[in-house]
């Protein structure tokens, strides 16, 4: 028994997730790419090709307008998740053991509803009919019932809705294991809590900080259903706009190259936040 134990694992074996990466990403993403240089038909879709055309859109006032509504979504969705994840974080580790189980148990089970669910719940319950605006003014803070979607308020709610979660699940651990002691010790030399807070605990867990951030802006920037759901045109995502270019303007080459800068941006996201990371431990 102790030598079957003993057994060197089979070299192929180190092999599968470097074959893995490269079928289900590596490859994938060679397709996009040459897609996004290819010669796009009038009137079809493309043709084997080497045109940066696509690509010289992105100068456009058009594709910058749609970049910048999608990074400035995220950024605010980001913020947002965070800035309530974070005192959120702090209250939950100070919980007992049994409620903090229960709380996290919660937040698993949203990270289970798909987008489609949230999008039309949300659609749902601020609507004008069976929404909070009937509540609202029941309780007399509106005159009358009214629609909260489509609008920017509605979609925020919706991306933060999602981003919650992961704001929160990120912090927790960092938060969980700060010691109680740092802020009693400010407190005991005069600050308040509210300033123990922002000078103590804040700047300890800024990594954890930015990293939550990163994480939530790079998961929003994706959102697709939402847009069209709760917000207007003037709210659609880079997301959306790949779609639309792909399926009903039939621009497969600049819809390929609107998602290969979509990776782009969140692969260079997810490596800043792994430079921090490695940084940090270096640094302790």
């Amino acid at each position: 028994m102790s030598g079957s134990a003993d057994k060197p694992t089979p070299g192929w074996f180190a092999g599968l997730p470097t074959a893995w990466l490269a079928v289900f990403f590596l490859v994938p993403f060679a397709i996009m790419l040459s897609v996004s240089v290819a010669h796009r038909v009038p009137g079809g879709f493309y043709e084997p090709g080497f045109e940066f055309d696509s690509y010289l859109r992105f100068v456009s006032p058009f594709f910058g307008q749609i970049l910048l509504t999608s990074i400035s979504l995220s950024a605010a969705a980001a913020a947002i998740c965070v800035a309530l994840g974070f005192p959120f974080a702090v209250i939950l580790a100070r919980m007992s053991g049994r409620a903090q189980t229960v709380v996290l148990v919660v937040l698993l089970s949203v990270l289970s509803l798909s987008e489609v669910i949230i999008g039309f719940s949300l659609s749902t319950l601020l609507s004008r009919t069976a929404g909070v605006g009937n509540l609202l003014a029941w309780l007399g803070i509106l005159e009358e019932s009214r629609a909260f979607t489509p609008g920017l308020f509605a979609l925020m709610t919706g991306m933060c809705y999602l981003g919650l979660p992961y704001a929160v699940l990120v912090l927790y651990p960092p938060v969980s294991r700060l010691d109680p002691e740092l802020g009693e010790a400010a407190r005991v030399m005069g600050a308040s809590p509210l300033r123990a807070f922002f000078t103590v605990t804040v700047p300890m867990l800024r990594a954890p900080l930015f990293g939550a951030l990163i994480l939530v802006f790079v998961f929003t920037l994706g959102v697709y259903l939402l847009p069209q759901v709760l917000g207007q045109p003037q709210h659609w995502t880079l997301s959306v706009h790949i779609t639309d270019q792909a399926i009903f303007q039939s621009n497969l080459p600049f819809a390929a190259a609107m998602a290969v800068l979509l990776l782009l941006v969140s692969l260079f996201l997810v490596g800043v936040t792994l430079l921090l990371g490695r940084d940090k431990g270096a640094g302790a």
